[in-house]
């Protein structure tokens, strides 16, 4: 009965069509409105289809298992195989050298980030260079935002010539293959990828000025001592014997208390609300430290006689790190009193900086934005912990991991060199291809299982299982054919017309939406066409999978953009400049090379 309620048409379209396209509708308005993060939109669309019969259990249990679901999987061992044994270090080391102007420090840093993202994924090569980049540039005395945009662009450029270097590339040749039952080769998109990442590298350097110069939130951290202040509790004081709140010492004007020094230097952090006050105390607060002051006069506090608690004098005890808050955090439109974030992750904020100006008042209560550096005061082993935070609410790139250089860097290279070769020679389908390497680094010793869970997107693995099924509805419930059928109706018969077209729109989409998400959607719709017209199918698919990838105008269509945001200072408008003459040239560019390179009769 219900099936047959699914198969009656409105409007042309079946009712699983329409509940499928309003899922769609739903996924962009829920990530352009809302704070909830991508892989639980996607589970959510994903569980609307199961629930209404769109998609059976199988089929979605097949996205799950599906070719980018594993590759990406895979690859993740590969990885942590590359970065414990020291390979990726030893590589961010050597490239960067000491330039004298500034255009070679770029072409020093975009010509081998290219190659590396296109070897191991352009996000992946982003999260690695992000400190090592911003370290070399106050080498160079250059802002970081002027290399850390450069290297953003060349790591999605670069992503392009390969298939392991983008996740999109990865959906749309699973999704090929799904319906032609043909692999592609790991290089297939190498021609028309190298020819526009040349392209690409050549415009950045030239529009260099488009660029912008921003103070980086470190330059506001460099001593504590600026915002916060230490005050010491007399032994005959009045709140000697009382918890912090009762005694009006825990929240106060102008700032909060984050820490307390006990006499036998035992550290209370963070400070619970019903700490008890001992004499000898040092109460460390942060803030403004004029208002703070006044705690001298009304509660009878004396000055310390020094103040220890600063960025060079650290006690081994506590540990100061740098974090940003991501896109589609958690923490975003909240303050610190609002949510138990300190108190779950056991830290306590010290202060906050937004576009490299840090914010004026009590740290606790600002309200959290994306892109907001905050300095927070950690214990020292509290590395694991902070980690189940990354990816959810903030992003910590002071990472101080060194790895050894030796016989397993050499063993975890060759592991990589023979992967591509096997793919590349068509020994192996690309998938076998990623878990033999994958196999082969853990039966080496190059990482350990344990080591690889933290390596796992899990949450891009989610988000990417939950698109092949998404995309799997738009096929199978008409969608795709309906809307290929209307493209052709208004541009006509002529198949170049019609890719023009639907690149433009794929390539503004991912703009605003995730490229992994924009290929899904527009892969079933673009190959449909290409079948009704008769022609290669192969320019509709190579011209997505490259357009897809040119979210250069805003930072929220690129995840390697919005990993640099934050520790660029960067504002929302900064990559529009350089980002629409980028778009513009290269799908014109694209638009002229898939027609020559892959013919469409």
């Amino acid at each position: 009965m219900f099936t047959s309620v699914l198969d009656q048409t409105m409007l042309g379209l079946s009712v699983s069509a329409w509940i499928t396209l309003l899922t769609i509708v739903g996924i962009f308005i829920v990530m352009a409105r809302s704070r909830i993060p991508v892989e639980v939109t996607f589970l959510g669309a994903l569980t609307i289809l199961l629930v209404t019969g769109v998609v059976t259990e199988e089929e979605g249990m097949a996205g799950f298992g599906s070719e980018p679901v594993v590759i990406h999987g895979a690859y993740a061992i590969i990885i942590a195989g590359l970065l414990h044994t020291g390979v990726l270090y030893w590589l961010s080391k050597n490239v960067l050298g000491t330039p004298k102007t500034y255009r070679k420090a770029m072409l020093r840093l975009m010509l081998p980030t290219t190659v590396m993202a296109a070897m191991m994924n352009s996000v992946n090569v982003v999260l690695l260079l992000i400190d090592a980049v911003k370290i070399w540039s106050i080498k160079l005395n250059i802002a970081p935002s002027r290399l850390l945009m450069p290297l953003s662009y060349a790591a999605s450029l670069g992503g392009m010539c390969t298939l392991l270097g983008n996740s999109s590339n990865l959906v749309i040749a699973g999704l090929y293959l799904k319906e032609t039952g043909k692999p592609l080769d790991v290089f297939e998109p190498l021609v028309p990828g190298l020819i526009l990442t040349v392209i690409g590298v050549a415009m950045v350097v030239l529009l260099q000025r488009f660029i912008p110069s921003r103070e980086t939130a470190e330059q506001s951290f460099e001593t504590t001592s600026d915002y916060t202040v230490e005050l010491l509790v007399p032994t005959d004081n009045p709140a000697v014997g009382e918890t912090v709140a009762n005694a009006g010492l825990y929240n106060v004007k102008g700032g909060s208390l984050v820490e307390i020094v006990r006499f036998d230097r035992e550290i209370i952090m963070p400070v619970p609300e019903d700490e008890w006050i001992l004499g000898g105390d040092r109460l460390i607060y942060a803030g403004q430290i004029n208002e703070i002051l006044e705690l001298k006069r009304t509660h009878g506090l004396a000055a310390a006689d020094h103040h220890v608690w600063s960025i060079n004098d650290i006690d081994t005890k506590r540990r100061m790190r740098t974090a940003y808050v991501i896109f589609g955090s958690d923490l975003i439109g909240l303050s610190m009193t609002q949510c138990d974030f300190e108190q779950k992750n056991n830290v306590a904020l010290v202060a906050v900086a937004r576009q490299g100006h840090r914010v004026e008042g009590q740290p606790r209560e600002v309200i959290l934005e994306a892109g907001d550096t905050l300095l927070l005061e950690c214990p020292p082993k509290s590395d694991d912990q902070l980690e189940q935070c990354n990816h959810r609410s903030l992003s910590f790139f002071d990472s101080h991991f060194v790895p050894q250089i030796g016989a397993k860097t050499v063993t975890s290279a060759v592991i990589l060199v023979m992967m591509f070769i096997i793919s590349s020679f068509h020994i192996m389908p690309l998938m076998a291809a990623t878990m033999l390497a994958a196999g082969l680094m853990l039966l080496a010793g190059c990482c350990r299982m344990s080591e690889v869970t933290k390596y796992i997107e899990w949450d891009l693995l989610l988000t990417l299982g939950s698109i092949v099924v998404i995309s799997v509805a738009i096929s199978k419930t008409g969608i795709a054919e309906s809307i290929a059928t209307g493209v052709l109706q208004l541009c006509g018969s002529d198949p170049y017309i019609v890719l023009v077209v639907m690149c433009v729109l794929a390539s503004f989409v991912s703009e605003f939406v995730s490229d992994v998400g924009a290929s899904a959607i527009f892969f079933p719709i673009m190959y449909q066409q290409a079948e009704l017209l008769g022609c290669n199918p192969m320019p509709f698919v190579m011209s997505l999978m490259l357009c897809v990838t040119f979210s250069f105008s805003s930072p929220i269509g690129s995840s390697t953009h919005m990993f640099i945001y934050g520790p660029g200072t960067f504002r929302f408008t900064d990559f529009a400049r350089l980002g629409i003459c980028l778009h513009i040239v290269l799908l014109a560019v694209t638009l002229v090379l898939i027609n020559i390179i892959y013919p469409l009769y």
